[in-house]
């Protein structure tokens, strides 16, 4: 007797089949795919549209406005779930696909997963060339869904029915592997989305994909212990891979037992709360002065999920201890083996859980633990300066914009960053006080991130106060998603910092020569200078009419009311707030970063930061 089998669409199949998919770790099933995004068009109006109205019962769909934001809003809920449920996308052949490849990049540089479903060419190449077509004179298989191949962990253009049966466990295996996640892409042409092809039963049925946590090597291990065990100055370089594997209480163990202090990344900052006595805050170029004093003498350095990047690594000029070496704890051996590492591949929590068994007894020097705490100490009140606003009727400046917000979310609030001068503000400056409070995208820095993930945020946690803050250069990039956000009854916040201009690039501008050519929203006289004054541009009404309700803030106080009223709002809601940027500015960079200084020049700014930057770039190291 022949196999069941069920005759649907190609199209029909792949929704039936994502709609079975679940991930299950620690005993706790989710479902792998929770919904699909889409903009139709004619590459998939017809396949994957249809398949959606056909099983909108087994699968929800969401309507997004831009083809990137709409993979922004499923990375954000695939992080907030701790990478075990996604999201898919779908758009048609074209621009619409092609926009798709700005939020695969961040998927997988961030370690995070997305399934894609562009439309494609027709495999059948009966009508060719075909609307929107990349034809290529030479390699006639090749579409413009072929930019997706470099930031995408997995790809593949489906040109049989029959071939989506091995593509798609592929993908599913690939979006639940922790150590291979990352941006999917299953290419569709469109005349095989509307195929139908006998589909063997089984390929519907439920189907479990159980999240690994892979236990530390022995030797591996007993050498970790070995190397914490001799080292006078160890330091956690707390990454995002903590958060991921949920073993934020796995490092509160190992450090209460071993008084080992904990800077964070973008990434794993919350991995302690703020107020944990080892808690140190950021580290790199935007980290706070106590962490990024204690890694330039630390003689071991412990990465714990962390990919170190540049801006973590001050550009490979902050461990300076002349015998650092480093510790890595990693899912991946790719990241475990950066900085020449003594290394532990395995997942976070099970790796910190043994750790903290072989270290028992362990404890840093007493002295060493005062001196950070001190530290401590000193930057808590460099943050409360950085906050405090005495004059309630003073227009407030973008720390006190989080000074204010700080006073208002409590622990079970997310706050959402991408870009900017925030970013580097957040990291030093706000205390974290749960896991999931700080949602900061910076793998990518992609403009354009905090909106569309704040729909992603609130989707996966319902109820939840979701904060995105932007400022006006991010929020020009991509505000689209408010009209979604309204659409479905999502209420995030969204805090809109007004300050004419890039100021992080403006900044840096400055200091690299660049003497902030580019970086101001003002008006430019007839010989190329600025006048001065501010372009008439409201971005509070343009946040209205797209259907938010705007609550403007002229000084501290009434930024004080404005973020409690948003915060208990049932829908989208946006405080906007002009910033005064001159005084009570963040602290400066305690760290270097690395952007390279025209050579030569004839222009004094930028021989002059030449010369600076030849006194830093000395301080590099190649860790070996």
């Amino acid at each position: 007797m022949s196999a069941a089998t069920r005759r649907l669409t190609t199209a029909q199949a792949l929704v039936r089949f994502l709609a079975a998919q679940h991930t299950e770790r620690d005993g706790v099933r989710h479902r792998l795919i929770a919904g699909t995004w889409g903009i139709f068009g004619h590459g998939n109006v017809a396949g994957l549209g249809q398949a959606l109205v056909e099983y909108a019962d087994v699968m929800p769909y969401h309507q997004g406005r831009n083809e990137q934001a709409m993979v922004h809003a499923a990375v954000g809920h695939a992080r907030q779930l701790n990478r075990l449920s996604a999201q898919a996308v779908t758009t048609s052949i074209g621009p619409g696909a092609t926009n798709l490849v700005t939020g695969a990049a961040l998927a997988t540089i961030n370690r995070l997963p997305v399934l894609l479903l562009p439309g494609d060419y027709f495999a059948s190449h009966a009508a060719d060339p075909l609307l929107q077509q990349l034809e290529h004179p030479i390699e006639a298989d090749v579409s413009a869904n072929d930019t997706l191949r470099p930031v995408s962990r997995y790809f593949d253009r489906v040109t049989r029915p029959e071939a989506l049966v091995a593509s798609a466990l592929q993908a599913m295996r690939v979006l639940t592997d922790p150590a291979e996640t990352g941006a999917v892409t299953l290419a569709l042409p469109q005349d095989v989305q509307a195929e139908a092809y006998d589909w063997p039963e089984e390929f519907f049925a439920d189907r479990v994909w159980r999240v690994r946590r892979p236990a530390p090597d022995p030797v591996e291990l007993t050498e970790a212990a070995r190397a914490i065990r001799a080292a006078g100055r160890p330091l956690i370089v707390a990454g995002g891979g903590i958060h991921h594997s949920e073993a934020e209480e796995a490092l509160v163990a190992l450090v209460d037992a071993t008084g080992i202090p904990v800077a964070s990344t973008q990434a794993g900052k919350g991995a302690l709360r703020h107020d944990h006595p080892a808690d140190l805050g950021g580290v790199g170029h935007t980290g706070t002065a106590v962490s990024d004093d204690l890694a330039r003498t630390a003689d071991l350095v412990i990465g714990v999920g962390t990919r170190y990047s540049d801006f973590t690594t001050a550009s490979g000029t902050l461990f300076q201890h002349p015998d650092v070496r480093f510790l890595n704890l990693n899912i991946t051996a790719f990241d475990a083996h950066k900085l020449a590492a003594r290394t532990l591949v395995c997942d976070a929590r099970t790796g910190l859980t043994a750790l903290t068994e072989a270290l028992s007894g362990h404890r840093v020097d007493a002295a060493y633990e005062a001196e950070y705490r001190a530290g401590k100490a000193r930057w808590d009140e460099t943050v409360e300066a950085a906050y405090r606003a005495d004059d309630d009727s003073a227009v407030p400046t973008q720390t006190q914009v989080l000074g204010a917000l700080d006073a208002v979310v409590g622990d079970e609030d997310v706050v959402i960053n991408a870009a900017g001068s925030l970013p580097g503000d957040l990291h030093k400056l706000w205390r974290a006080r749960s896991p999931r409070q700080y949602h900061l995208e910076y793998g990518y820095s992609c403009m354009g991130y905090e909106i569309p993930a704040a729909l992603g945020v609130q989707q996966a946690a319902p109820g939840t106060p979701v904060w995105a803050l932007v400022g006006d250069g991010t929020y020009l990039m991509n505000p689209t998603e408010i009209v979604t956000a309204v659409q479905e009854n999502l209420p995030v916040k969204l805090v809109l910092v007004q300050n004419h201009g890039y100021a992080s690039i403006g900044g840096l501008s400055e200091s690299v020569g660049a003497e902030r050519f580019g970086t101001d929203y003002r008006h430019r006289a007839a010989d190329g200078t600025f006048t001065g004054a501010p372009l008439p541009v409201d971005l509070a009404a343009n946040a209205a009419s797209l259907g938010m309700d705007v609550l403007r803030a002229k000084t501290v106080g009434e930024l004080r009311e404005a973020l409690r009223a948003a915060r208990s709002a049932d829908r989208p809601t946006c405080v906007y707030v002009e910033t005064d940027p001159a005084p009570q500015a963040a602290p400066p960079a305690a760290a270097w970063w690395d952007v390279p200084v025209a050579e030569v020049s004839a222009r004094e700014a930028a021989t002059g930061a030449r010369a600076e930057y030849e006194r830093a770039v000395a301080d590099r190291r190649r860790h070996l």
